[in-house]
């Protein structure tokens, strides 16, 4: 993985309307994955800040959401 899909992976974690199906889908990354590439590229505080925030986030997983896109506008086509 290069360290620009992990800069992308992060940032589209770090989204609060970014379901991780979304992450799954471009990326081929489950969740518990994307806690893991999170993990290990975060400074620990941000880490848990992260988790804190995602954790039982509705937004965060495509059944709870009412959401129906994902891309962001800053990603390119």
């Amino acid at each position: 993985m290069t360290i620009r899909q992990i800069d992308r992976i992060i940032e589209m974690a770090w989204e609060d309307r970014t379901p991780f199906e979304a992450i799954e889908y471009q990326f081929g990354l489950k969740e518990n994955d994307v806690r893991e590439v999170m993990r290990s590229n975060l400074k620990r505080a941000s880490f848990e800040l992260w988790r804190k925030r995602v954790k039982g986030r509705k937004t965060k997983h495509q059944k709870t959401s009412p959401a129906s896109r994902f891309r962001s506008q800053n990603q390119k086509l």
